[in-house]
């Protein structure tokens, strides 16, 4: 499982907020997620997995050396 430190900005910690999306919930998935890939609009990393709250989310970030940064996330 990858360990990862997140740069957590309160612009982006809000927009994933408003997509019922909770900060824990999203590095619980990017920390151990069942399956990521490239995003297809940015590039960026999508992380999907499920969360010890029944949700089943992508979380979309960048990534630099063990840092990310949070740009989206929504229930799929």
């Amino acid at each position: 499982m990858p360990y990862y430190l997140f740069n957590w900005q309160s612009a982006r910690e809000k927009h994933i907020a408003e997509h019922g999306i909770t900060r824990s919930e999203f590095e619980e998935v990017v920390m151990d997620p069942d399956y990521v890939a490239e995003s297809r609009s940015r590039g960026d990393y999508i992380a999907f997995g499920g969360t010890s709250t029944g949700k089943y989310i992508a979380c979309v970030y960048e990534e630099f050396d063990d840092w990310v940064f949070p740009i989206t996330a929504f229930e799929v």
